[in-house]
């Protein structure tokens, strides 16, 4: 007797890297349940779209993405269509009523059973066609949504790496405790939840052994990791934490790898943490660190929890703590009640802090945050504009720190390489958000090169082997 063929299912995954890990956990549950994941979407018995829903261009490409997977039903097998992610995790009920395309709408808790749904929504879809439910007055997705977010994925999570074999991302903790004015966050992924760091430290240990080169540390926020592990910790600010324990154990870890902090939150930075970058080896120059404004006004309306003279100096401490450190950073032009002034107090700041790494956005205005019912919201061509002016600024001082390169012996990661040459990235390039360096000579995909920068433009440079 033949055994029952295996669920087909197609995956869109969206957001950030975060959102990624989900996605990868997702995976690993949908394959240790004996489904199979499918490239060919047309093939896919059901389709899952992992959504963000962060500010209002990203809702918009994860509706987009919902419509355009609907199409399947008629171009394709797809029999049903499941929606999972932060859009779902920020607006279940209304995407119940609004989308009824959907089968059936995931909350981030229901992460870990995801096969169980996918099973569910399959055989209702056999006892109520797509085109049946459409047509009923009172259809709407299945709700399958447990309240506020608290699943934290830990090393015995399955998981189905969608990153290349080489770097991989590692979700140290979830959730963010800042009041921001202008964030959803805390609302979509609930309280930070850290995790144990033995169970961070396995999780590392067994992706270096298995040919991993690049760590990449993340979650909403890298520097608070383990204060909330701590009862008798005093203070945000003053708590000990364990970001610093974390990168002293990475730095034993056996192999030839290093590792990236992102996402860190100034308010949390301290000279103990300065001090344990700049001692280990194995973690990356390279520190990635939003700041949103520089502007004191600016930053009490944001509810930043700094000023602007805290932030110039973390930042000089950070460049004379840490020799060649990569500093990125972001910021948001247009909030409300931002006044030419203030605009240009944030463009000089730019153009003297020199930021290696900096990314630009234009405020939006989000539901259910404080910043969204704000009086002087600034009209969108204004922050057009000024996002405009921001960027050449940046760029100017980008090619400035790019052009300090040439001549100089760097070590990359290479990513691809072929006849006609290599793209690989230096300590000062995160994957996906960053630059990368291009050349040419002998190297091996996902190891470790020496090469000599020979050119540079304002995001890239050009290198040859050592």
């Amino acid at each position: 007797m033949s055994s029952p063929k295996a669920i087909k299912v197609g995956f869109v995954s969206l957001g950030c890297a975060k959102n990624l890990v989900d996605s990868e956990v997702m995976l690993g549950s949908l394959l240790r349940d004996g489904m199979q994941v499918t490239r060919d979407a047309q093939e896919a018995d059901v389709v899952i779209v992992n959504t963000c829903g962060f500010i209002e261009g990203s809702k918009k490409e994860s509706i987009d993405a919902i419509l355009k997977a609907n199409e399947l039903r008629e171009t394709g097998n797809c029999k049903a269509l499941i929606m999972t992610g932060c859009l779902t995790q920020r607006y279940p009920k209304d995407l119940q009523k609004e989308l009824p395309e959907v089968d059936a709408i995931v909350g981030l808790n229901e992460v870990p059973r995801i096969g169980e749904i996918v099973r569910e929504v399959l055989a209702r879809s056999e006892s109520a066609p797509y085109q049946r439910r459409m047509d009923g007055q009172d259809a709407r997705s299945t709700l399958y949504w447990s309240g506020p977010a608290n699943y934290v994925p830990d090393y015995t999570a399955p998981r189905f790496r969608l990153t290349p074999k080489h770097y991989a991302y590692v979700k140290i903790a979830e959730g963010c405790n800042h009041p921001c004015t202008f964030c959803s966050i805390p609302r979509i992924r609930g309280k930070h939840r850290s995790r144990v760091m033995n169970d961070v430290l396995a999780e590392i240990r067994g992706l270096v052994t298995s040919g991993v080169r690049e760590i990449n540390l993340i979650s909403q926020d890298t520097t608070f990791y383990g204060k909330d592990l701590d009862p008798h910790a005093p203070g945000p600010r003053d708590g000990k934490g364990q970001l610093c324990e974390l990168l002293r154990e990475i730095q034993q870890i056996d192999g030839d790898f290093w590792a990236r902090l992102l996402y860190t939150h100034p308010y949390h930075w301290n000279d103990e943490l300065i001090e344990t970058i700049g001692a280990c080896d194995k973690v990356c120059r390279y520190v990635d660190m939003p700041l949103q404004h520089i502007n004191d006004e600016m930053l009490k309306q944001m509810r930043r929890e700094t000023s602007g003279a805290y932030i110039r100096d973390l930042i000089a401490r950070i460049r004379a703590g840490i020799p060649s450190i990569a500093l990125r950073t972001t910021f948001i032009v247009g909030f409300p009640g931002e006044t030419e002034a203030q605009f240009e107090e944030l463009l000089e700041f730019i153009n003297d802090a020199k930021f290696e790494r900096l990314g630009m956005f234009q405020y939006s205005q989000e539901d259910h945050t404080p910043a969204g019912t704000m009086q002087e919201q600034v009209p969108a061509k204004e922050r057009k504009r000024r996002y405009g002016r921001a960027m050449a600024v940046q760029q100017k001082v980008s090619r400035e720190v790019q052009e300090a390169f040439v001549g100089k012996t760097v070590r990359v990661l290479v990513e691809k390489g072929g006849a006609d040459g290599w793209v690989g990235r230096s300590h000062a390039d995160a994957p996906e958000i960053d630059g990368s360096v291009q050349g040419v000579g002998v190297v091996q995909v996902g190891e470790f090169a020496m090469v000599k920068v020979t050119a540079a433009t304002e995001y890239d440079l050009q290198a040859v082997t050592k």
